[in-house]
């Protein structure tokens, strides 16, 4: 039967209305996909940068080398002592800043002969060749590391009965300390580790502390030295309905009743004047701006400001340090091993992935930072050899020319490289020998 004049129309009708929900559902999801696809970035080195690439390239150095800015260092340096409060000690880290002529640097600059070590062979080093440290522990070294450390001290003008404070977490801890200065006449100085809220070690109740100091007080070659309460867990408490000033003032609290608990043990005894309260680290180092409990805050990582220090507490310091590193290789376009059938669609969907660049080693606990928009390859994953970096069209690096990236942390990135390269003035001017962990 013929359809009459009336069902065609209606027919045509319904196909108008189907296809103009298929086109609208087709324009939704192009749309979606659309905002979902990645920005293009990217471009050269800033002028900064550039002068840093010529620098490295005037000094031969076509290798991975860390490089420390020596202004920008002594800038954060600065900052620092700007903030710190005057009858506040400053305590270098060493770890973070693993090299002696970078710890003499900042000794100088900062006016201080406090140092922190948290390494036995490290420790080794800082008194044969620093030997006017005040060195306090970081953590609490096996009383066989302690040994060693005696071992192999040799002669010199360094002091340890009088320059070393060795840190204790528990009890058990004491008594392996205690059986060593016995066994060797060895006078020993300690420092006791608080828990004030990181809860990696340490005492967390003021009544396990009077056993303790009695324990130390009945052995003539043990002296009770101070308290090391490190707190960089208030820096990461959200700054809503007061729980970042609660959390500072439960940590300052518990501090402080340590303190009066060993001032109560003691009685007449006491001599504050003569301890050390240790505190902070460079994530929370701007909180303790007055002796209202510590004498000493302890801050290293702030001075290069790695890219795990890019914290709101650290928003007046600038990095410092850099790795610069040659680019071996370029591949226009980019061609994933084994998938090549998949590169186009890729770098159609990503245009942040157009070249590929290898450059020299890689893997590093590091981030790209110039030319922008560099970023490893998942599919082809990490290399320690070689390292597969991407980037768009604007990224024109050629062969020889340098990748530029900042470490995630200084504590051991720095004995990746060998010397550090210290850049000022547009030059490479200096080159810092890196802590070596010995025999």
């Amino acid at each position: 039967m013929h359809e009459t004049i009336e069902t065609l129309i209606s027919r045509v009708k319904s196909i108008n209305r189907r296809t103009l929900l298929a086109s609208g559902a087709g324009i939704a999801v192009l749309g979606y996909a659309a905002a979902k696809r990645p920005a293009k970035e990217g471009g050269g080195h800033d002028a900064y940068f550039m002068n840093l690439q010529t620098a490295v390239k005037n000094a031969g150095l076509a290798r991975p080398t860390m490089v420390i800015d020596r202004t920008l260092l002594n800038q954060n340096i600065a900052t620092l002592l700007s903030h710190k409060a005057p009858d506040m000690g400053y305590r270098i880290v060493a770890k973070s800043l693993p090299s002696l002529p970078l710890l003499a640097h900042v000794m100088r600059q900062a006016k201080t002969d406090k140092l922190m070590v948290f390494h036995q062979p490290f420790l080794n080093l800082v008194a044969a060749e620093l030997p006017m440290a005040d060195v306090l522990l970081g953590k609490p070294m096996p009383a066989s590391a302690a040994a060693r450390f005696y071992d192999h001290l040799g002669t010199g003008d360094f002091d340890p009965a009088k320059q070393i404070q060795w840190l204790i977490d528990t009890p058990k801890r004491l008594e392996e300390y205690k059986a060593l200065a016995n066994a060797r006449g060895l006078p020993l100085r300690i420092n006791i580790e608080l828990d004030v809220g990181l809860h990696r070690g340490g005492l967390s109740d003021p009544a396990e502390l009077r056993p303790l100091l009695a324990m130390i007080d009945a052995d003539p070659l043990l002296s009770f030295a101070g308290f090391m309460g490190y707190d960089p867990h208030l820096a990461g408490v959200p700054d809503i309905l007061s729980w970042k000033q609660n959390a500072f003032a439960g940590s300052t609290d518990l501090y402080k009743t340590f303190i009066y608990e060993a001032a109560a043990h003691y009685g007449d005894s006491w001599a504050p004047e003569t301890m050390t309260f240790n505190t902070a680290g460079s994530p929370t180092y701007q909180m303790h701006d007055a002796t209202t409990h510590a004498t000493e805050i302890a801050v290293g990582s702030a001075l290069v400001k790695p890219t795990h220090f890019d914290v709101p507490t650290l928003a007046d310091h600038v990095p410092s340090s850099f790795i610069t590193t040659p680019v071996l290789k370029v591949s226009i376009p980019t061609k994933l091993p084994v998938l090549e059938g998949l590169s186009g669609p890729a770098r159609l969907w990503d245009r942040n992935t157009a070249r590929t660049f290898f450059i020299y080693g890689g893997n590093w606990l590091a981030e790209p930072v110039s030319p922008p928009g560099l970023r490893p390859n998942a599919f082809f994953g990490r290399s320690s050899n070689q390292e597969m970096l991407n980037g768009s069209d604007k990224i024109d690096l050629k062969p020889d020319d340098y990748v530029v990236l900042r470490p995630s942390q200084s504590e051991f990135v720095f004995l990746q490289f060998g010397d550090i390269a210290v850049y000022e003035n547009g030059a490479i001017v200096d080159s810092w020998p890196v802590f070596t962990s010995g025999a």
